[in-house]
C-alpha cells in the first residue's frame, strides 16, 4: 500500500516536471517579437509542440506562431494554428487573448507571401500538435487510471481494515461468550449442588415427620402418649445437634459463595461455640430452635447473638460484607 502512493508521488512529480519544456523559448520569441519578427518565428519553429506541458503552453506558442506570421507576412495554408489558440481562450474565458487571435485568423487569410519552406514547416507543427493530442489523451487515460487504482486500493485497504475491525469484535464477543459459558457452567454446578442438598434435606424431613407420626401412631390413645411424642422430639434434637454441623456447613458453603470458610480464614481464632452459632445462623434457624440446640435460654442466645455480630463486623465484614445478613 505505501509502495503503491510512492510510485503514484513518482508519477506526478515526474508529470510536473515535464510541463516546463519550451516555456524559456516561449518567452524568449515573446520577446523577439517586436524587434527581430524572422527570429522569433525561428525560434518557435525549433519548439517541439509535441513536447509541449500543457494546453495553455500549446496555445501561447499557436499565438504567438500566428503573429510571426503575420508579421513575417507569410500566408498560412491552413487555421489549425490560430484555432488552437481561439479554442483555448474562448474556453477559458480570455477575451484579450480571444480578441487577439480572432484578428490574427483574419489576417491570415488575407493575401501573403507563399513560402514553401515556411508552409513546410507549418504542415511539420500540425502534425506536432496533433501528436500532442494524442499524448494527452493517452496522459489522461493514464491519469484516469491511476486514480481508479488509488480508489481502488484504498477501498480495499479500507475494507481490510474494516474487517480485521470486525473480526477483533467478534473474537472479543466470543470471549465474552465463553466467558459467559464458563459461568452458566459454574452456576448450573452450583444449582445441582444446591439440588441435591435440598433433596437431602427434604428426605431428612420427611423421615423426621415419618419418625413422629409412627410414634404418635403406636402411642395414641394411651396414658403414655404425650411422654413417647416428647421423647421422640428430644431424641430427634439430641441426633441434630450431634450429627448435623457439618452437614449444615457444607450445604451453608455450598449455597452463600463459602461464606463460613470466609469466616474462618479472616478469623481463625474464633471459638467453637461461636462458631457453631453461626452456623445455625447462616443455615436460617429460628431463635427457639438456636435454643434447643445450644442448650441455652432465649436471652442468652440474644446476648451470644450479639456479641459474635460486634466482633465480626471488626474482623470479617471488610472481607466478607455478606455475613452481616445472617444476623
Amino acid at each position: 500500500m505505501r509502495g503503491f502512493f510512492y510510485i503514484v508521488i513518482l508519477l506526478v512529480v515526474t508529470g510536473c516536471s515535464l510541463s516546463t519544456p519550451g516555456r524559456h523559448e516561449l518567452d524568449r520569441a515573446r520577446t523577439l517579437m517586436s524587434t527581430d519578427p524572422s527570429a522569433a518565428l525561428s525560434t518557435l519553429n525549433q519548439i517541439d509542440v509535441s513536447t509541449l506541458g500543457d494546453s495553455a503552453d500549446v496555445a501561447r506558442w499557436a499565438l504567438l506562431y500566428s503573429e510571426a506570421l503575420v508579421a513575417n507576412k507569410i500566408t498560412a495554408p491552413t487555421d489549425t494554428i490560430v484555432d488552437i489558440a481561439i479554442d483555448y481562450y474562448s474556453r477559458h474565458s480570455r477575451p484579450d487573448e480571444l480578441r487577439h487571435a480572432s484578428r490574427l485568423k483574419a489576417l491570415l487569410r488575407q493575401e501573403g507571401d507563399s513560402d514553401a519552406l515556411a508552409t513546410a514547416l507549418y504542415l511539420q507543427k500540425e502534425k506536432e500538435f496533433f501528436l500532442y493530442r494524442e499524448r494527452a489523451r493517452h496522459r489522461l487515460y493514464l491519469a484516469a487510471f491511476i486514480i481508479i487504482c488509488v480508489v481502488a486500493v484504498s477501498v480495499i485497504a479500507w475494507m481490510r481494515q474494516r474487517m480485521k475491525f470486525q473480526i477483533a469484535k467478534n473474537d472479543a464477543l466470543m470471549a465474552e461468550a465463553s466467558g459467559l459459558r464458563c459461568e452458566i457452567d459454574s452456576t448450573r454446578g452450583d444449582l445441582t449442588r444446591l439440588e441435591t442438598k435440598l433433596h437431602g434435606i427434604l428426605e431428612n424431613r420427611f423421615a423426621l415427620i415419618d419418625s413422629l407420626c409412627q410414634t404418635y401412631y403406636e402411642s395414641q390413645g394411651t396414658k403414655t402418649e404425650r411422654k413417647a411424642v416428647v421423647d421422640k422430639v428430644r431424641s430427634e434434637i439430641e441426633a441434630v445437634r450431634a450429627d448435623s454441623l457439618t452437614v449444615m456447613e457444607r450445604a451453608v458453603n455450598d449455597c452463600r459463595d463459602n461464606m463460613l470458610a470466609k469466616v474462618l480464614a479472616a478469623c481463625p481464632t474464633i471459638k467453637d461455640d461461636d462458631y457453631r452459632l453461626l452456623v445455625y445462623l447462616a443455615a436460617g434457624l429460628s431463635t427457639r430452635t438456636l435454643c434447643l440446640l445450644l442448650g441455652e435460654s432465649v436471652d442468652v442466645v440474644y446476648k451470644r447473638k450479639s456479641r459474635l455480630k460486634s466482633r465480626l463486623r471488626d474482623t470479617v465484614a471488610p472481607v466478607c460484607p455478606e455475613i452481616m445478613g445472617v444476623f
